[in-house]
């Protein structure tokens, strides 16, 4: 594996990350790609780093992949459960995360309902901080993985014509896709509800279209986001079924378009609702391909957030 070589301490967010950074990163994701096609998945690149994964909301794919990803690695791994933490007990953020650095963390994985808590974790702690999903603002790994899984499949990212579909002002799996993908040249339309659409959203450089026929005939490939009804209560959509004859992805739908349009999903899915069951297993969908692709690009995130630490070790 080379000499780590990009420009970021930290991994808060895909904006601002340059163009060649995400490539680096898309590159050795590829790289690690192979090592988990091996019959012998662990390599010793992080032996002796210490990581911990503070998950304060509920996850299951990206803490598993997180986890993964990092004992692939032979990283020393500990993960936090808030609901078992003093936080409970009316301990502050600041206060439990500082605890667990003097505890000499190399790198901190967190999730968290607040947008903007990884920035100020990063404040507070002298480790790599990597945001595994802050509130409504981003969800960086995710926006690697979707290009990676694009990118394995087109072969190039600039050019594509890529839609995001469903519940974008709740999402930020659709922000981080709209930063990375747009510094890498591709060309975005998002579509869904009016209400779902942050008005602001125009101003990052996509187009909007609320027709998802329309999109789908331009589009080379869409990711397809669900509902997310925790982060915005109850009535905020009609009915399922008036969501799913507007915007759902059926096969019904794909066939007008006579063309293969990549169907990309971060997950959970919602069967029924903004995807049906026969187009989310067929052989258009890239699902599966995503989940192995975000075990292998978070292995390469941690490979080149934490190589200087492997350099002053060895120092």
């Amino acid at each position: 594996m080379s000499e780590p070589a990009i420009s970021i301490k930290h991994l808060l967010g895909l904006e601002g990350v340059s163009r060649q950074d995400i490539q680096t990163l898309l590159d050795t994701g590829f790289s690690f790609r192979e090592v988990l096609d091996r019959p012998i998945k662990k390599v010793p690149t992080l032996t002796g780093i210490n990581v911990v994964n503070l998950f304060f909301e509920s996850s299951t794919r990206t803490r598993i992949s997180f986890e993964l990803a990092e004992k692939r690695l032979s990283a020393d791994v500990t993960n936090f459960a808030a609901s078992a933490s003093s936080l409970n007990k009316g301990e502050g953020l600041k206060d439990t995360i500082q605890n667990i650095h003097a505890m000499r963390m190399d790198a901190v994985v967190m999730r968290h309902p607040a947008p903007g808590s990884t920035r100020q974790l990063s404040q507070f702690v002298d480790a790599v901080v990597i945001n595994a999903g802050d509130g409504t603002h981003e969800h960086p790994t995710q926006g690697l993985l979707d290009m990676m899984s694009l990118q394995e499949r087109f072969g190039h990212l600039k050019g594509l014509k890529i839609g995001i579909i469903g519940d974008i002002a709740h999402s930020r799996v659709a922000l981080s896709n709209i930063f990375g993908l747009i510094t890498m040249g591709a060309e975005i339309k998002v579509c869904g509800p009016g209400h779902l659409i942050p008005p602001y959203i125009s101003d990052l450089g996509v187009s909007i279209n609320c027709d998802v026929d329309e999109v789908l005939e331009w589009a080379d490939a869409v990711n397809v986001l669900r509902i997310q009804r925790e982060r915005m209560g109850e009535g905020i959509i009609p009915s399922v079924r008036e969501y799913r004859n507007r915007f759902g992805i059926t096969n019904e739908r794909l066939s007008k378009h006579r063309k293969e349009i990549v169907i990309l999903h971060p997950g959970p899915i919602n069967r029924g609702v903004e995807i049906d069951s026969d187009v989310a297993d067929g052989d258009q969908a890239v699902i599966l391909d995503q989940v192995l692709n975000g075990v292998a690009v978070r292995m390469s995130v941690l490979f080149h957030l934490l190589g200087s630490r492997l350099s002053e070790g060895e120092a």
